[in-house]
């Protein structure tokens, strides 16, 4: 492959490209070719090496306009503009770890400097409440088992009244680097694990550590309207980070404990009442008592039917961090009496002898048409 190919040609772009479709041809590219994904493949590695140098000059205004002016002799020993710079191979553009660090930081190692001091874990508590809690909201405390600075070192891991000192591997940057092959790569410093110092006389308490495991109380609230999965955070009661690093977050999920007579869908309540056949057909009242402790009066019409759903606004539960609440919903049963007295058998025995059929339209209407079905077959 030639070495005077054209850059824009080699990252696939027009000469009238901005930089962002340069950067974003280059990664492509870049990630296409890249030894890690072809190796043992000289081809695959010579146009590597090609894209990134086409790169290191499109990339900078100067040198692209340079390019753009005078080509690939505007870096060539005694070319213009070149002051012997010596080409694309080496100098400037011969650090390709360079080049990723800036373009792809951490992905292939880069992103230079000691590493950022690491946040604390975030923690999960799991929290049964019953559908009144739900309801009403309540304060309850919790005891949590969790790490936290350490009080005597204040959380620098180092013994009181002594400091950590600069790793002497790594200089205090945290990162080493290592040439492998025709780039650098470079990692976590093996002795100060990226953090650039190092604790020479450990605090007894945590070992270095700068937190350690205790029980922690901690208050929640719990507002009215919550439902099963909610999730409460409190902001900085996670895990403490390590060496004095910030902590995490401590999220509670919720979970509604079943009710005995309620079910709920969102802000909606919903409970089946069966009532006697007397009442479903001369009507009357039911009362039950809401989650919010008030009895709830229901007025059920005459000639109700199984099934039938009658709702009371307002009754159910409460709009989650809003007004207002959602509706309490009763579906009926119409229970067929299993015990009756004599009495109770003669009173509806008399009462079967007056009936017409009208009084139950439904039933009238279905047997109707079993027998003007029956009747069709029959002719």
């Amino acid at each position: 492959m030639s070495a005077e190919i054209d850059f824009y040609e080699l990252l696939e772009v027009e000469r009238t490209a901005d930089e962002k479709t340069i950067k974003s041809s280059f990664r492509r590219l870049a990630m296409r070719y890249h030894p890690d994904k072809n190796p043992g493949d000289a081809e695959a590695e010579a146009r590597f090496k090609q894209i990134n140098a086409a790169y290191a000059c499109l990339s900078d205004a100067q040198k692209r306009a340079a390019y753009d002016r005078f080509g690939h002799a505007a870096f060539q020993q005694g070319g213009p503009g070149g002051g012997g710079g010596g080409g694309f191979g080496g100098g400037e553009f011969g650090d390709l770890g360079d080049i990723f660090e800036t373009i792809f930081g951490n992905a292939f190692g880069g992103g230079g400097g000691r590493q950022q001091a690491r946040r604390g874990a975030d923690l999960r508590y799991d929290m049964e409440i019953t559908l009144e809690d739900a309801f009403h909201g309540k304060s309850t405390e919790i005891s949590v088992e969790v790490s936290q600075k350490c009080e005597p070192c204040s959380g620098s891991g180092a013994t009181p009244g002594t400091a950590a000192r600069r790793c002497n591997m790594c200089g205090g940057h945290g990162k080493v680097r290592a040439q492998q092959g025709f780039f650098m790569v470079e990692r976590a410093c093996p002795t100060c694990h990226g953090r650039g110092e190092v604790i020479e006389s450990p605090c007894r308490q945590c070992r270095g550590e700068g937190r350690v495991d205790m029980p922690q109380r901690l208050e929640v609230e719990i507002p009215p309207g919550v439902d099963n999965g909610t999730r409460i955070r409190l902001a900085g009661k996670g895990e403490a980070g390590p060496h004095g690093a910030p902590p995490g977050d401590l999220y509670i999920f919720l979970h509604v404990r079943a009710h005995k007579v309620f079910e709920r869908e969102g802000t909606t309540l919903t409970t089946h009442a069966p009532i006697s056949f007397t009442t479903a057909a001369l009507g009357g009242t039911i009362e039950l008592p809401g989650v919010d402790g008030a009895k709830h009066v229901i007025e059920i019409p005459a000639g109700i039917q199984s099934g039938k759903q009658l709702r009371k606004r307002g009754a159910g539960m409460p709009v989650l961090q809003g007004r207002g609440a959602g509706d309490l919903v009763i579906e009926i049963h119409v229970e067929t009496p299993t015990r009756l007295t004599p009495r109770q058998r003669e009173l509806l025995r008399e009462f079967q002898g007056s009936e017409t059929g009208e009084e139950c339209p439904q039933t009238k209407g279905f047997f109707d048409r079993i027998r003007d079905a029956w009747n069709d077959l029959t002719e």
